[in-house]
């Protein structure tokens, strides 16, 4: 109730400084132990029959923070605390990058929605790994999402994101391969089954090679896809997916079209459209992708989830797990918190004793 008191008032200020501002609250409260334990006491929800076990990796609940929010992982210590069952840093890339001009971040109120063409901004790969190190990262699982450089050709790319896998390997708990950002000129062309099977190969044989001199697990690999994808590409993808035993697969990115209807003023503004308006797309692709590996690959719903039903919608159409970004901008601290009650209302009502009997139900 407060942050909707609040919100018009922070809405005041421009996107990406309001965003600066709340990384340097949400910091500040990280190192606050009795501050921190007064938000997990209010918003961490764990119950059983919300918990799950994927890739040997438990997750005590389905809703997770999106990529884009904590890009430079200054967050990874009290995030949790707001409820989110796991947390994707980045995108971060092998070198330190400015990204594209500002103003990049814009909110569209009236659609629910926001538009941004940040470009892979952060402080680069040895920066992220050195501040992970440093940080408590055990309270749930840590995804490490990677990007290509911006100065990076495409005929270079492989290498790039095998050197920034290198440095992070460590840190992560999955990591998640961004070929689908609209942000970076023609990343999304790796997304072409060629690019991708080659991609992956060389980030599977390094990842063998890592957890074999560290004495570890390797870590899984998921490919984060954009909502743009023709049906055709879409198909001719997904096998090399399969065939090359991706672990999971994030659906979706960002979208570069802009559903009819939209009312806010900065609908013209070019960059990724993310919130509500992607909701409908990125459920049926989720359901497409269900669909098409027969559920044998584990998939990552994202795109429009700002209460337990969008949640819910994506998780029957055959999500394992769910993210949040513009619905947590949009919803303030108690959105995943919310989210988790409200999953369980809806497991319960309809008859499921476990939210996995639940994924991909409806597909």
């Amino acid at each position: 109730m407060l942050y909707d008191l609040a919100r018009p008032f922070l809405f005041r200020v421009e996107a990406e400084r309001a965003h600066e501002m709340a990384v340097r609250r949400l910091e500040a409260a990280g190192r606050s132990e009795r501050l921190t334990k007064l938000l997990r006491a209010r918003y961490f929800m764990e119950d059983p029959r919300l918990s799950q076990e994927l890739w040997g990796i438990r997750f005590p609940n389905p809703v997770g923070l999106a990529a884009g929010f904590d890009k430079n992982a200054k967050l990874v210590g009290v995030l949790p605390h707001l409820g989110f069952g796991f947390i994707e840093v980045g995108t971060v890339t092998s070198e330190p990058q400015s990204g594209n001009p500002k103003p990049r971040l814009f909110r569209l109120p009236k659609d629910k929605a926001l538009v941004n063409r940040l470009g892979f901004n952060n402080d680069g790969a040895d920066a992220v790994a050195a501040r992970l190190a440093r940080s408590a990262r055990d309270m749930v699982p840590l995804g490490v999402n990677i990007g290509k450089a911006r100065k990076v050709p495409n005929a270079e790319a492989t290498a790039d994101y095998v050197r920034t896998f290198e440095k992070l390997f460590p840190y992560g708990n999955y990591f998640v391969v961004n070929v689908s950002s609209p942000n970076t000129p023609g990343l999304r062309e790796l997304q072409q089954s060629g690019t991708m099977e080659e991609l992956l190969r060389a980030l599977k044989q390094k990842n063998a090679e890592l957890s074999k001199a560290q004495g570890s697990k390797p870590r899984p690999i998921l490919v984060k896809l954009a909502p743009d994808l023709l049906t055709k590409d879409l198909e001719q993808l997904l096998p090399t997916l399969v065939a090359e035993r991706v672990d999971g697969i994030v659906a979706t990115n960002t979208t570069t079209t802009r559903p009819p209807g939209l009312r806010s003023r900065h609908v013209p503004a070019e960059g990724g459209l993310s919130g509500a308006p992607l909701r409908e797309r990125a459920t049926a692709m989720v359901r497409d992708i269900h669909r098409a590996t027969e559920g044998r690959v584990p998939i990552v719903g994202v795109g429009g989830v700002f209460d337990a039903e969008d949640a819910w919608e994506k998780i029957l159409a055959g999500a394992s797990l769910v993210q949040l970004y513009t619905g947590f901008i949009y919803g303030g601290p108690a959105t995943a918190s919310d989210i988790n009650e409200g999953l369980v209302e809806l497991m319960q009502a309809a008859g499921y004793e476990h939210i996995a009997d639940a994924v991909g139900s409806a597909a």
